[in-house]
């Protein structure tokens, strides 16, 4: 049977991103995205309920979120859902869902950077930088 996990969002961030690094200095940022869902109900009444989901992402895309996104910011993210246990200092166990982004999407509107949209996996100025070289021989047709 073929499995597949893959999570879309488009929210806006409930804090902070807040960056750490694994013993192997890998940057890991951990944040929280709001979704709302808003609808009418059998009543008419406009009825609106808020989802609020915990999120991580790794590498040099966690570097840039932790640069670039701040609490309010609106991002739509690719990931997988990821399930975590672990043990309390009171010794229960815990666990929670987690989606792990893939990709991420800075979005025009809500937080301080406005209307720049930008690629967590990169910003204009770093593909910018890169020098391209094009000679016509490199061309197929």
């Amino acid at each position: 049977m073929a499995n597949y996990n893959k999570i879309l969002l488009m929210g806006n961030l409930t804090r902070d991103p807040q960056l750490s690094y694994t013993p192997n200095q890998t940057a890991v940022v951990d944040f929280g995205l709001a979704t709302n869902r808003r609808w009418t109900a059998q009543d008419g009444n406009q009825r609106e309920e808020t989802c609020f989901i915990d999120c991580r992402a790794f590498g040099r895309q966690a570097e840039n979120m932790n640069k670039f996104l701040s609490k309010g910011r609106l991002v739509f993210i690719e990931g997988r859902l990821t399930f975590d246990t672990w043990t309390a200092q009171d010794g229960t166990k815990r666990s929670r869902h987690r989606v792990t982004v893939e990709n991420c999407q800075f979005l025009p509107g809500t937080g301080s950077a406005g209307g720049n949209q930008q690629s967590a996996q990169g910003t204009q100025a770093d593909y910018e930088s890169t020098p391209q070289r094009r000679d016509d021989d490199d061309i197929p047709f």
